[in-house]
């Protein structure tokens, strides 16, 4: 049997450019009520770009909650109203150059449901076409290109620690297994 949870009162404690934070009183299922923080995001997108060889482009950025850089698939938050996909072909664009022919959808994850809303949808981008990237005035990014069977003994390996890269990868892994994309097998780590 599931059980939910009634809000019965929500107070915003904070309304950021990025993010909103939130306090709701909520009854419990056995009639008693508990205190939810909570964090309000406008949700984001995230696209692993396989190339014919299978290479992905990555981005390696510092990420300050961790204190160090962060190996990441490209990704970034929605704008308000903004479909998923234009999202993530403009996320793609800024942060690569990088312009695809196809765009996949590989769903949507919860990255951190116990306190946070927020709604990530993954794409896997083929049929790669080079342009220049043009990052956010406030984003510094470094592009690698790592084989996907390579990010995939990374992952495995905890190298790679952020969870909509890791999420994303194994999922495109998958999907081209099972369909049969061709991509060269044995290729190794090009910089």
């Amino acid at each position: 049997m599931l059980y939910e949870e009634k809000t019965v009162s929500s107070e915003k404690i904070f309304n950021g450019r990025i993010i909103n934070l939130k306090v709701d009183t909520v009854k419990l299922p056995n009639g008693t009520t508990a205190t939810r923080e909570l964090v309000e995001h406008p949700g984001g997108v995230a696209v692993v770009p396989v190339d014919e060889n299978g290479f992905v482009y990555l981005v390696r950025q510092f990420r300050k909650p961790y204190e160090e850089f962060v190996l990441e698939i490209p990704a970034g938050k929605r704008d308000k109203g903004e479909d998923a996909l234009i999202g993530a072909k403009r996320e793609l664009s800024e942060e690569t150059g990088l312009f695809a022919e196809t765009f996949i959808d590989l769903g949507k994850f919860y990255p951190t449901p116990g306190y946070v809303d927020e709604i990530i949808y993954i794409y896997l981008a083929l049929g790669l076409k080079k342009g220049k990237a043009h990052p956010d005035e406030d984003e510094f990014v470094e592009i690698e290109k790592i084989h996907i069977n390579e990010l995939c003994n990374m992952i495995m390996k905890n190298e790679i620690k952020d969870g909509k890269t890791i999420a994303g990868i194994l999922k495109a892994k998958i999907y081209l297994e099972r369909w049969n994309v061709k991509i060269v097998q044995n290729a190794k780590r090009h910089d």
